[in-house]
C-alpha cells in the first residue's frame, strides 16, 4: 500500500523534465522527488514505439523499486508511446504530458496556433484526440523540433547558431499569423528566452508544466497521497549517462539541496 510520504517519481530522456520538476517543487514543497534522466538513451524522439516502451519500463521498474507513490512521465514522446502500456502493467498512478492545444485554441484571436514537438508526440493518441476535440475551428500548424533536444542537452541554448536555427525553423509558423506557440516537449521551455527573440510580441508561448502540476495535485488528493511530512522532503537525481548537464541545469534553476547518482 502506498505511503503518502513516499517520493514522487519523474522521468525523462534527459534534462527536459526538469521544467516539470521545478514547478513541482515550487507548488508541492512537502513532497520528496526522485528524478531519472535517461541521458544514455536521449533523445527518445527518433526511436520506435517498442523501443521507447522498453526504455520506459526499465526506468519505471527502477522508480517502483525506490517506492515512488506516483510517477510523472515528464516526456511527451514517452507519454505518447508508452503511457497506456505503463498504466496497464503497474498498479501506480501515472501522469503524462500533453501539448496544451486546448487553452491555446480557446484563447487564440487569430484562429491560428502552432505546436512545436517531436514526431512521436504528433502521432500520439492524446495529441490527436485533443486537437480534434478543441481545435476544430482553429488552424493548428505543426512543426517538428529537430535538433532542439540536442541543443538543450549539449548546453547550446544561448548561442548565435541556436538563434539562427530557431529563426529559420519558426519563420513558416510566423507567416501563418499564429498568436500561440505550444511547447510540446519538456526540453523546449529552456528555450523560452531565445524563442521570445524570434517571435512577434503578440505570440504567447505555452508551457505545459503548470497544467501537469495541477493534474498531479488532483491525482494526489484523489488517492489520499498528499504528503504531510513537512520540512523533511528530499530531492534525488539519477542518470543513466553523464551527470554534467544535469548538474549545470540544476545549478541554474534551484538553490535547493539535492543528490545526483549515476546508474
Amino acid at each position: 500500500m502506498n505511503n503518502k510520504n513516499q517520493a514522487i517519481g519523474i522521468f525523462d530522456s534527459g534534462v527536459g523534465g526538469l521544467t516539470v520538476w521545478r514547478e513541482l517543487v515550487k507548488y508541492l514543497p512537502n513532497e520528496s522527488v526522485l528524478y531519472y534522466a535517461d541521458n544514455a538513451n536521449c533523445p527518445y524522439g527518433p526511436k520506435s514505439k517498442d523501443e521507447i516502451i522498453r526504455l520506459a519500463v526499465k526506468v519505471v521498474d527502477f522508480l517502483i523499486k525506490k517506492d515512488c507513490k506516483i510517477i510523472i512521465v515528464a516526456c511527451n514522446t514517452a507519454t505518447a508511446a508508452a503511457i497506456d502500456f505503463l498504466r496497464s502493467k503497474y498498479n501506480c498512478p501515472f501522469i503524462g504530458m500533453e501539448p496544451a492545444v486546448k487553452p491555446a485554441a480557446l484563447n487564440s484571436k487569430t484562429k491560428s496556433i502552432a505546436v512545436l514537438a517531436t514526431e512521436g508526440t504528433f502521432n500520439g493518441k492524446l495529441y490527436l484526440e485533443t486537437s480534434n476535440k478543441y481545435a476544430k475551428d482553429v488552424e493548428v500548424n505543426i512543426q517538428v523540433g529537430d535538433k532542439l533536444v540536442d541543443i538543450v542537452e549539449k548546453g547550446l541554448v544561448n548561442t548565435s547558431e541556436t538563434l539562427s536555427y530557431l529563426l529559420a525553423l519558426l519563420k513558416p509558423l510566423v507567416e501563418k499569423n499564429i498568436d500561440h506557440l505550444v511547447l510540446g516537449c519538456t526540453h523546449y521551455p529552456f528555450l523560452i528566452e531565445v524563442l521570445k527573440k524570434v517571435l512577434p510580441t503578440n505570440v504567447a508561448i505555452v508551457d505545459p508544466a503548470p497544467a501537469i502540476i495541477k493534474q498531479t495535485i488532483n491525482i494526489l488528493e484523489q488517492n489520499n497521497l498528499v504528503s504531510n511530512n513537512q520540512n523533511k522532503s528530499y530531492y534525488s537525481f539519477f542518470t543513466s549517462g553523464s551527470s554534467l548537464i544535469l548538474k549545470e541545469v540544476l545549478a541554474e534553476i534551484t538553490n535547493l539541496e539535492y543528490r545526483i547518482s549515476q546508474i
